[in-house]
Order: structure tokens, then C-alpha cells, then sequence
């Protein structure tokens, strides 16, 4: 009973998962709204700011680089700090040292 509920949660979430994409816009499409100067509240897009003023706002020709360090920099260094506490969290766990049957810590 427990693996058909299962299964059928996964299905709904499967389904749900090919509705979304179905109403995304097809690879390329020059129509797209994130392909737009502005948002369809009327901002300016994000995206097309920066493919345009990367080299102007940073001077670095790695539009990559000045996406990350430069406009997105507070993001990154959020993600960087999850990583960092992540990796750490796997060391102290892996370098736990545990008792033998004798009750000695073993190196």
C-alpha cells in the first residue's frame, strides 16, 4: 500500500514537473521575456544589462567573472559560505574517532 502511494506521488510530481516545462519558451526564442530589454512590469531586465555593460562597469573581459564577482557578488559569497560550511561539516564527521571494544580511542 505504502510503495503504490509512493509511486503515485511520484507520478503527480512527474506530471507536475511536464506541465511547468511544457509553458517554458523554446531554447533561443528571441521573443522569450528573459531575451527582452525590459520585464513585462516594465524594469529593466537583468540579464540583457549585463551582457551589455559588463566590460564598461568591471573592465574584465570575462563577462562570467563580472556576473559573479561584480553584480552578483553577495549571492556568491552566500553560496560560497554553504559550500565552505558543508565541506567542513563532511571533515569533522570523517575525522571522528572511534572507540575500540576495549574502550580506547583508536588513531
Amino acid at each position: 500500500m505504502i510503495k503504490a502511494a509512493n509511486f503515485a506521488a511520484l507520478a503527480l510530481f512527474a506530471g507536475l514537473l511536464i506541465y511547468a516545462a511544457s509553458g517554458l519558451p523554446n531554447r533561443g526564442d528571441p521573443t522569450a521575456v528573459l531575451h527582452r530589454d525590459t520585464s513585462p512590469a516594465g524594469t529593466p531586465n537583468a540579464p540583457s544589462y549585463y551582457i551589455r555593460n559588463a566590460y564598461r562597469d568591471a573592465a574584465t573581459p570575462n563577462m562570467v567573472t563580472v556576473i559573479l564577482a561584480d553584480y552578483r557578488s553577495f549571492d556568491t559569497m552566500g553560496e560560497e559560505t554553504v559550500i565552505f560550511a558543508a565541506g567542513l561539516a563532511c571533515l569533522l564527521i570523517l575525522r571522528r574517532k572511534r572507540k575500540n571494544p576495549k574502550g580506547e580511542i583508536e588513531p
